[in-house]
């Protein structure tokens, strides 16, 4: 019994062994990069610091804005979701890889049958006196068994293990594509919410500064000094700072509670204070490195290649299908009439055979299948090199922003300095009668919208070195090439 026992396991293990022996899925070669083999050089920092390398809490400054991007990717529910999903994938590779070994079975069973004599001619004793009109068995059953197990000799169900593998790994790479997409979003409104904040402010302060130049406006009509019109002028004036403070309230609003769904639901209370605008930025600056770098650290470009290697291994699954599909089947066990005689040294029993298919006619449908698959890869290679095309563009435009929005900055500082100075000079020439309250409007004007341009062109800023963060693979750290999914 022993020696038939290895020799059935035998058997099936070399069965096994011989599965999978061949591969009919193209080799999986990644697309040559359509893109420029450098960034342009007006625009390539020189930096050091790599961005793949970083925490998003070593890249930000503000503190308020570390604990909230922290909350976010605690609790922001697409997030949960998009983590699900990796769970989905992980079960469903688990699965099919699965199907590459026997699937082996234990088995047990007693049954008692009767069974009229005259069925069975060998037991039939005629018309004796007195014989039974039938008789009862009984049956004792315990084994192991093998049931139809595909031999996969010319690797179909190795590909479709390949293709739910590299779906497994593209589910990870998008889920720490959203990852550093959700701290690009908490990172956007919450600099979004500092500029509004400030933009109220400024927006006070200036409706403050109006309203005093609507009081000696109107002590110097009541004078007699002058006309109705600077009156009106003023009231204007402080009219359409308090219409822009309105909207600005109304933005922050809206702000607030699009952040709210970013972090989860609620923004969490005890945060640390935040910085202005202009305390937001450092002196460290990045290394853009080359384009193909992108190809390794960015998760979305990840993902579209595991897509590639997918519809790749299901071509090879879908040419396959063209040849016969072989199974075997294999048990063995001990049987007898008696539960005493069941481990008795006669009572053991096996069985071992193969199975082999192969379809003649179904109407095309394994050519469409192969026609299917191919034409999925098409579109994944066309997918791959949008997505190195759009990841090119986001950090080629990010690197242009740094250099422009930063001259902006300066710009921008130097012409509010000067429209001060105006402001000073016309109010100072209106109270003492050299100029008319018009010169004073224009003044006030000008300033107003200059640092209402400033405040924004800072956000800007600030909002591209996030952009140039991410863009670069920062934030999120990448898991090694082709790794394994958990068991």
């Amino acid at each position: 019994m022993t020696r038939s026992l290895r020799t059935l396991a035998v058997l099936v293990l070399a069965s096994t062994a011989l599965a999978g022996c061949a591969s009919m899925a193209p080799e999986h070669v990644r697309p040559q990069a359509a893109t420029a083999p450098a960034f342009d050089p007006n625009y390539r920092p020189d930096g050091e610091v790599i961005a793949s390398q970083l925490s998003y809490r070593d890249w930000f400054a503000d503190p308020r804005l570390v604990a909230l991007i922290g909350n976010a990717l605690e609790n922001n529910r697409d997030l949960l979701a998009a983590t699900a999903r990796i769970e989905q994938a992980r079960a469903r590779y688990r699965i099919q890889d699965s199907r590459q070994l026997p699937t082996v079975v234990a088995t047990g069973g007693a049954t008692r049958t009767r069974q009229p004599l005259g069925v069975n001619p060998a037991l039939d004793s005629g018309d004796v006196e007195g014989a039974p009109s039938s008789v009862t068995f009984n049956r004792f059953d315990v084994g192991v068994g093998v049931s139809s197990f595909e031999l996969d000799f010319w690797g179909r169900i190795a590909s479709l293990s390949e293709a739910a593998r590299a779906e497994y790994l593209a589910t990870v790479a998008a889920q720490r594509a959203f990852y550093l997409s959700l701290i690009a979003d908490t990172a956007t409104t919450y600099f979004e919410i500092v500029e509004t904040e400030e933009q109220i402010a400024l927006a006070e302060a200036t409706a403050e500064s109006r309203r005093e130049g609507l009081r000696i406006a109107r002590l110097r009509l009541d004078a007699g000094v002058t006309s109705a019109l600077p009156y009106r002028q003023a009231e204007t004036l402080l009219t359409q700072a308090e219409q822009q403070l309105a909207s600005e309230r109304l933005a922050l609003a809206r702000l607030r509670n699009q952040l709210a769904v970013l972090v989860g639901g609620t923004v969490p209370g005890g945060l640390p204070e935040g910085l202005t605008l202009a305390a937001q930025g450092d002196d460290r600056r990045l290394a853009a490195g080359l384009p193909s770098d992108l190809l390794l650290v960015r998760p979305d470009i990840v993902a579209a290649e595991e897509q590639l290697r997918a519809a790749r291994a299901n071509i090879g699954a879908a040419r396959a299908a063209f040849f016969p599909t072989i199974s075997l089947t294999g048990n063995a066990g001990l049987s007898s009439s008696s539960l005493d005689g069941l481990f008795s040294g006669d009572s053991f029993g096996w069985s071992f055979g193969p199975a082999i298919s192969l379809p003649i006619f179904d109407w095309g449908a394994r050519e469409a299948d192969l026609d299917l698959a191919q034409a999925l890869e098409v579109e994944q290679v066309a997918n791959y090199d949008r997505t190195v095309q759009t990841a090119f563009r986001e950090v080629s435009d990010a690197l242009a922003g740094r250099r422009w929005l930063a001259e902006q900055v300066e710009t921008l500082r130097r012409a509010v300095t000067a429209q001060e100075r105006i402001a000073r000079i016309a109010r100072l020439r209106y109270r003492e009668g050299v100029a008319d309250y018009l010169e004073v409007l224009d003044a006030e004007r000008n300033l107003f919208s200059a640092q209402q341009q400033l405040l924004a062109t800072e956000r800007a800023w600030l909002q591209n070195r996030a952009t140039l963060f991410v863009a670069l693979g920062g934030g999120a750290p990448l898991a090694s090439s082709r790794e394994t999914p958990p068991g």
